[in-house]
């Protein structure tokens, strides 16, 4: 451990011979970095195999990482071995690659943009009420999940996908078990070109995303229509500084990102919201106070959401707890100084929101849901990097903006109607898999309200189904 180091000595724990520390790591590695930060302190020096790994827990050193030396870090291989399924768009690429597609993506995302999608945000979820009934038990996740992949459909592709929303929702879940299965063991460490049955799996997944994704790109190139207003012709549209347009598959590779980050983590993070709310009962009840108070029955609009700043210290609060991203790493290529160490070039440089979320040098009562902590202030007080659920710095989400927006809207519609309780004896596990979802699924009992929300209508969309995995 002592090669991560120049002075003084790092400590960490003793890892086991071969492997390290890789074993309590993918057993349940938020717990395991939760004690090392306790009993350790902010630089734990780890070994995945034989990699280095820094685990960095404070906030000012989390910047120096992601921020100040970010030219001499790229995402981890971990985070790498995402590229088999979504290419080398924005969340993989690096250097003037990453740059030049950032710069052409920003408007396609800018906040005004991103607000326009806020009616069908909400039409989709009234939509999605319509299959709700009081008194019966749901898998909430699941339901969370089809109506985040219907809302990114419908934002990404505007109608054109719709015939085949089911069949790309169906081949992503497979795509990202495979994933999984990747990460979590030994294969990787094996090039995604080796015929395994989990490599085979995920290429057959991926070619039943392309032949949908690219023929949807194909038609909109040969339609020529630049009045859409959908993500995918602000993509074909977008030009950058030499007045060049994305390629095909690069226009693909920002789709798949925007597809898996879109859906994924709004739906895991509604999930979370909805056990919390479960499990605290007058937090539920303020935020119906506040629904029927602010919107009076009427489906909720972006313009209410400066009106219901309850709502979102609710969705903030659950992004705390259940980051959906809870942990990201870096590979260092050029060694930088870390708090008087050396951090050399080869080591996995590793932070964790879930980890740094419950950090009590900046948060009371860390392990509580308090969604009122946030209504004084606290998110200015406390240093930058002690709450990032979307990352930081330059690589900052960029859709950080619509996934708020679209959980605080999907939020104040389905509370309005309904107050949902979680089912006896379903067991509540965190897995990260490698968003935080729940193992189990969430199982919720409906309680209707006696909501002052009218029915959902079929007017209240254009008659498009909502997409069912």
């Amino acid at each position: 451990m002592t090669a991560l180091t120049s002075a003084p000595a790092l400590s960490g724990p003793r890892g086991r011979p071969l492997v390290g520390n890789a074993v309590e790591l993918s057993r349940d590695g938020l717990g395991y970095l939760h004690q090392c930060a306790l009993k350790y302190g902010d630089l734990v020096p780890l070994r995945y195999f034989w990699k280095p790994v820094l685990f960095v827990n404070r906030p000012d050193l989390i910047e120096q990482v992601i921020t100040v030396n970010q030219h001499r870090v790229v995402k981890d291989v971990g985070q790498r071995a995402d590229r088999p399924l979504i290419g080398n768009g924005l969340f993989l690429s690096e250097g003037q690659t990453w740059l030049r597609q950032r710069r052409m993506m920003q408007p396609a995302f800018h906040r005004e943009r991103i607000a326009a999608y806020g009616d069908d945000m909400v039409a989709l979820t009234r939509r999605m009420l319509e299959s709700w009934t009081g008194g019966e038990t749901r898998d909430v996740y699941q339901d969370m999940s089809h109506l985040t992949m219907a809302i990114v459909a419908k934002t990404l592709f505007g109608a054109d996908v719709w015939r085949d929303a089911e069949e790309v929702a169906s081949a992503l879940a497979l795509a990202l078990n495979c994933l999984q299965a990747r990460v979590r063991t030994l294969q990787i460490l094996l090039p995604d070109t080796l015929p395994t049955p989990t490599n085979l799996r995920l290429r057959h997944a991926r070619r039943r995303i392309d032949r949908v994704v690219y023929r949807v790109i194909a038609q909109r190139r040969a339609a020529g229509d630049s009045q859409a207003d959908d993500l995918l012709s602000m993509l074909l549209n977008a030009r950058d500084e030499a007045g060049t347009s994305m390629t095909d598959t690069q226009v693909r590779d920002e789709v798949m990102t925007i597809l898996v980050g879109g859906y994924e983590t709004a739906a895991d993070a509604l999930s979370w919201v909805w056990y919390l709310l479960s499990q605290h009962l007058a937090a539920q009840s303020k935020l119906h106070r506040e629904l029927d108070t602010a919107l009076a029955g009427r489906a909720p609009t972006v313009a209410d959401l400066p009106r219901l700043p309850y709502t979102g210290t609710v969705v903030a609060e659950a992004l705390r707890l259940y980051p959906p991203a809870p942990a990201l790493g870096r590979e260092v290529i050029a060694e930088f100084d870390l708090d008087g160490h050396r951090v050399p070039k080869g080591t996995d440089v590793l932070v964790s929101q879930w980890v740094m979320h419950r950090d009590p040098r900046y948060f009371a009562d860390p392990d509580e849901f308090n969604p009122d902590r946030w209504t004084d202030g606290l998110a200015e007080r406390i240093p930058r990097f002690a709450y990032f659920p979307f990352g930081g710095g330059p690589r900052l989400c960029i859709g950080n903006s619509f996934a708020t927006m679209e959980m605080t809207l999907i939020l104040a519609t389905v509370a309005q109607r309904f107050r949902l309780s979680l089912a006896p004896g379903h067991p509540v596990v965190p897995e990260m898999i490698p968003t935080l979802r729940p193992k189990h699924g969430m199982r919720m009992v409906l309680g209707a309200r006696s909501a002052t929300t009218p029915p959902p209508t079929r007017g209240d969309h254009d008659k498009q189904p909502v997409c069912a995995a």
